[in-house]
């Protein structure tokens, strides 16, 4: 899935982690691999992340905080910034959407749309 705002563009890749989940407990973990691409002329810092993120159950919850995986890196013009990180749901399908915000060099802030993206175990989502 790709979501493209200019001068931002997301694109998302999911992977389920069957060593990481325990199903017969409720738990199910799923890897979303992140390449935000710049495609502006100004070099863009990333301030904050929120996700939203919803179970088969409809179970919402929402994260916010600064930066992403600990870091607000700075994407230079042209540029990519790529990371992994994981979620764990109660349900074997689910989904996630959210924003970026950030900063570019002129100091300008903006948010950068996150379109939902599925989670879903092997073969659930047909």
């Amino acid at each position: 899935m790709t979501t493209s705002t200019q001068p931002i563009t997301i694109t998302v890749i999911t992977e389920y982690l069957t060593e990481q989940s325990q199903p017969e407990e409720g738990r199910y973990a799923f890897a979303y691999h992140i390449t935000i691409k710049n495609q502006s002329v100004r070099s863009a810092k990333i301030l904050t992340r929120h996700w939203i993120i919803v179970d088969a159950n409809q179970e919402r919850k929402e994260v916010h905080g600064e930066g992403i995986v600990g870091k607000q890196p700075i994407i230079l013009s042209g540029d990519k910034y790529e990371y992994t990180s994981a979620v764990v749901l109660d349900t074997p399908v689910g989904t996630m959407e959210g924003s970026y915000q950030l900063v570019d060099d002129g100091g300008v802030t903006f948010n950068a749309p996150i379109e939902p993206f599925l989670l879903s175990i092997p073969h659930a989502v047909h």
